[in-house]
């Protein structure tokens, strides 16, 4: 089983972006902390960071065939990008969407999720174990198809 991570915007920043919000751990310690969950898991995991819309979106599309599922933290994309979501639907793959803060207890523009629609499940507010959540839950619900 192969999984896809994909980070939006900022998530490059952590440790250095809002630390009383996002925490003081850096992107490579959270891309440590997704390799080891997902081998933990039995899973083989890629990880993928872009700032760039497009980019996200190409990366989704590229994964059809290659990839039994997609683990996806849009970031701000979420509440914004109608591409990430009909890319998400295009390629058909179980998709589950993850955030390390809860949106729903944030800012009002925060609330909605264009993820969400295109995703079996949400995790969020978790910090980094969102992540492993999610990875646990793909596993788990590829394993029983």
């Amino acid at each position: 089983m192969k999984l896809l991570v994909l980070n939006g915007p900022n998530l490059n920043m952590l440790g250095i972006r809002e630390p009383a919000l996002y925490g003081s751990r850096s992107y490579a310690d959270l891309v440590r902390f997704i390799e080891e969950t997902a081998k933990d898991a039995g899973v083989e995991v890629e990880v993928f960071q872009s700032n760039h819309e497009g980019m996200l979106v190409d990366r989704i599309q590229s994964a059809m065939g290659v990839f039994d599922g997609l683990v996806v933290n849009a970031a701000a994309y979420t509440h914004t990008s109608v591409a990430i979501h009909d890319a998400l639907k295009a390629v058909g793959l179980p998709v589950v969407e993850v955030h390390l803060t809860d949106p729903e207890t944030r800012e009002p523009f925060r609330h909605v999720s264009y993820v969400k629609p295109a995703a079996l499940a949400t995790f969020a507010g978790y910090g980094f174990d969102s992540y492993a959540r999610a990875i646990r839950f793909l596993s788990e619900a590829l394993s029983s198809k």
